[in-house]
């Protein structure tokens, strides 16, 4: 069974409200421990096994703070595939090394790694 937490901050807790179940409410002091309260709840609504309860939080959050939180996870995606791009592509320039003439001093060098990472990329 797949549930949406709504969470709200109120006072020292957060407020949870699920809009597929009617009279579902709980609350918690830390957002990383919703979900768990909302499957036990829905458990207890609906009979249903908390372990077969997904359970997707959704927090309402003042528009500015949405807007960074927002921010900073796509920065973080863009990240990680930057950084995933990079590791494809020093494999690429690692493995083109020897073809090349290079020694793997040369190829630290031009690389801007140590000779150390060069040689563990290559046997990766």
């Amino acid at each position: 069974m797949k549930v949406t937490a709504q969470v709200v901050r109120s006072g020292d807790w957060w407020a949870i409200e699920v809009p597929e179940l009617p009279g579902v409410f709980t609350r918690v002091k830390r957002l990383d421990r919703a979900a768990v309260m909302v499957a036990d709840a829905v458990a207890t609504m609906t009979g249903a096994d908390p372990s077969e309860v997904e359970v997707s939080v959704r927090a309402s959050l003042r528009p500015e703070l949405q807007h960074d939180v927002d921010e900073a996870i796509r920065l973080r995606h863009e990240a990680e595939e930057a950084r995933a791009t990079a590791t494809r592509q020093l494999a690429q320039a690692v493995t083109d090394v020897p073809g090349a003439g290079l020694t793997v001093r040369d190829a630290a060098t031009l690389l801007e790694i140590s000779p150390q990472r060069v040689s563990q990329v290559a046997r990766a």
